[in-house]
C-alpha cells in the first residue's frame, strides 16, 4: 500500500491533509505529540491509519515513529513535515532557550525527518516532501514564527538541490493567516494544495505554493 506520513497531525491542517490522503486510498501514518490529539485524528479518517506519537524535537522517538510507518505502508510517497510553535513574540521577548525551543520544533525537526525518509524516496526515484510554510512576509510580533517559516523556506531548497535530481519533490505551502473551517483559511481548502503539489507531474514541480 502507498503510504503518506503526517508529522504534527493537529486538528487543523494535519488532519485535513490525512483525510486527503487517505481519501485517495493511501495508508496514513500520524505522529503527533500527544496521544489524545492523533487518536482524535485518526478517529476521523476512514482507511489505513497508524497513529503515533512522538515529539518532534526527540529525535531517537520521531526516527523511531518514522520507522515504524515505513514498516506499515514502506517507504512513503509523501511526508507532510507540519509541526510548528505559533507564538506571539518579538525580539527580545524570549530568552535564548526559548529560541532554541521554538527552532527544535519550527525546523530542526523538518530536517530530522527529512534525513531519515528522504534518502529512501531518492533511492527509489520517487516521492514528495511538503513543508507547512508561513509568514509569507516577516512580522515583528511573531519573531521566533517568522525565523522558522524563513528556515523551513531554504530546507525546501537545500532538499530540491540535493535530491531533486532524484525524483524527490520538495515543496512548501505557504499559508498566510489563522487556519479556520469556514473561512478563507480552511483546512480543507488548504489540503488541496498539498494534494496538487504531491500529484504534479515532474515537469511542472512547483516547490512552494500560497493560501
Amino acid at each position: 500500500m502507498s503510504g503518506a506520513v503526517i508529522v504534527g497531525a493537529g486538528p487543523g491542517i494535519g488532519a485535513a491533509v490525512a483525510r486527503r490522503f487517505a481519501r485517495a486510498g493511501l495508508g496514513v501514518g500520524l505522529i503527533a505529540r500527544s496521544e489524545t490529539t492523533v487518536k482524535a485524528v485518526a478517529d476521523g479518517i476512514t482507511g489505513a491509519v497508524l497513529a503515533l506519537t512522538a515529539d518532534s524535537t526527540d529525535e531517537v522517538g520521531l526516527r523511531a515513529a518514522l520507522d515504524r510507518v515505513v514498516e506499515e505502508y514502506g517507504v512513503p510517497d509523501v511526508v507532510v513535515y507540519n509541526a510548528a510553535i505559533i507564538q506571539p513574540d518579538a525580539v527580545g521577548d524570549l530568552t535564548a532557550r526559548q529560541h532554541l525551543d521554538a527552532w527544535a520544533v519550527n525546523v530542526v525537526g523538518a530536517i530530522t525527518t527529512a534525513a531519515h525518509v528522504v534518502p529512501a524516496m531518492a533511492e527509489r526515484g520517487s516521492g514528495s516532501f511538503i513543508i507547512t510554510g508561513g509568514m509569507p512576509e516577516p512580522k515583528p510580533g511573531y519573531a521566533s514564527l517568522s525565523l522558522g517559516k524563513a528556515g523551513v523556506r531554504t530546507l525546501v531548497t537545500l532538499l530540491d538541490q540535493q535530491y531533486g535530481a532524484s525524483g524527490v519533490h520538495a515543496a512548501s505551502v505557504t499559508v498566510g493567516g489563522a487556519v479556520a473551517p469556514g473561512t478563507a483559511y480552511d483546512p480543507d481548502d488548504i489540503a488541496e494544495h498539498y494534494w496538487q503539489l504531491h500529484t504534479q507531474p515532474r515537469d511542472q514541480w512547483e516547490h512552494e505554493r500560497s493560501h
